[in-house]
């Protein structure tokens, strides 16, 4: 008669697959949370060092997009994404340059005058369709001198629709005095330009351009967010600028703003290839601040690196000492039929529960560091420098990019501790 076979020590013969493998997980939780235990001062050091590094990426995520987006809503809060005008004009030439041939001659740069877009009002419905595009408004713009008294200030005079060009820039959300208004006859002025004229809401203006001029009543003063923009911007009705500027029925400029800022180039390129007008986004006219943008994106990336690194060898460092303390004990499971697998997940749930509970504690850590921010640190005005916030997809995000390179730090010790031999473990 057959001997009947001794049991497994889990009892896996005894349960279904499933069971069998939830029995696994249990056994490998409870042996590594005891691990874990036994090396208190060990393990509550690099649960910190974790909480710390996760509190380090995501607070400075958090930090770098809050700055970034109040950059771009300073600078886009008064210029559309994408503009369209008419070329420049250029000196053609007298005829075509023969192959092989040197031409003497000197050409003057042609001096460039006010033109308008050709078939704007036929323009705008076609923009306005366009995928991306959220709010399309035609400008007159141009050059003038504002006159009050005895003082005279050099302008910028704007001529818009106001109900559309508030979807561009978002002009009455920044009245700082007065409402918004562009009859005919009204002007809304920049703040300083009404400091130094000595206007206030209600007060009377006249404008003057090269072929004409009026008289405005002004009724409000905004706060355009760059002081040289307050100091020489006029707005005033489209059809005014037109007269003013001897343009009549015409546009110089079509601003449109689109749904996702980065996609303002792709656009202008489409736009480009399907216009023959001069088409300009955002990206071009503020180089440099796109240029900081990326230089402060690639740094943010190569600090999280650098932390994630530290974090990695952090936890491996801790798990390499806890497989050396652990011997024994792993001979001993080992001998009582541990398998090298079974061995080999203590170690990972180690690594997990370190990079769980670690990414837990930093998420909230970031979280105060966050409310601190805003809380305390201020302008020269009072308020607070930029709004920052930690969203919850970030937070996720941070946490388990952190566990899983719990994880990851674990793979080499508990390979090391799957390969003991059980005998000379257990010697040792």
């Amino acid at each position: 008669m057959r001997a009947p076979r001794s049991p497994t020590p889990w009892g896996a013969e005894h349960v279904a697959p499933g069971v069998l493998t939830m029995a696994w997980l249990g056994f490998e939780r409870q042996v590594a949370i005891r691990f874990l235990r036994e090396g208190r001062m060990q393990t509550l050091l690099i649960i910190v060092g974790v909480a710390a590094g996760v509190a380090v990426i995501a607070y400075i995520s958090a930090l770098i997009s809050g700055l970034q987006a109040n950059t771009l809503n300073k600078t886009l809060g008064a210029q559309p994404h994408i503009s369209l005008s008419v070329p420049d004009d250029v000196v053609t030439p007298a005829a075509a340059r023969a192959a092989d041939t040197v031409v003497m001659s000197d050409v003057q740069v042609r001096a460039q005058r006010l033109r308008t877009v050709a078939n704007w009002q036929l323009l705008l419905p076609v923009l306005e369709r366009t995928p991306g595009v959220v709010a399309v408004s035609p400008m007159a713009a141009g050059a003038g001198l504002a006159l009050r008294g005895e003082a005279s200030q050099a302008i910028s005079l704007l001529g818009v629709e106001l109900e559309r060009y508030d979807r561009i820039v978002g002009l009455r959300s920044k009245v700082v005095q007065g409402t918004a208004r562009l009859a005919p006859g009204d002007a809304v002025v920049g703040r300083d330009l009404a400091a130094d004229l000595g206007l206030q809401v209600g007060d009377r203006l006249r404008v003057q351009t090269n072929t004409a001029s009026d008289a405005l009543r002004v009724t409000a003063l905004v706060d355009l967010g760059v002081k040289e923009l307050n100091r020489r911007t006029v707005i005033v009705p489209l059809r005014s600028a037109q007269n003013l500027l001897g343009l009549p029925g015409g546009a110089t400029n079509i601003d449109l703003t689109v749904s996702d800022v980065w996609s303002a180039q792709a656009m202008t390129d489409d736009l480009r290839r399907q216009l023959p007008y001069q088409v300009e986004s955002w990206q071009e006219s503020n180089a440099q601040l796109v240029s900081a943008l990326n230089a402060q994106s690639v740094s943010t990336s190569l600090i999280r690196a650098v932390v994630l690194v530290v974090v990695v060898l952090g936890i491996a460092s801790v798990l390499v000492v806890s497989v050396v303390q652990k011997q024994r004990e792993i001979g001993i499971l080992r001998a009582m039929g541990a398998t090298r697998a079974q061995v080999l997940r203590v170690f990972l749930v180690q690594g997990a529960v370190v990079g769980a509970l670690g990414s837990a504690l930093g998420v909230l850590l970031a979280w105060v560091m966050v409310f601190l921010f805003t809380r305390f640190v201020r302008g020269s005005d009072g308020l607070p420098l930029f709004n920052i916030s930690l969203p919850a997809s970030l937070a996720l995000q941070v946490a388990l990019v952190a566990t899983v390179c719990g994880v990851l730090a674990a793979i080499a010790p508990a390979r090391r501790a799957a390969a003991m031999d059980p005998a000379q473990a257990i010697r040792i």
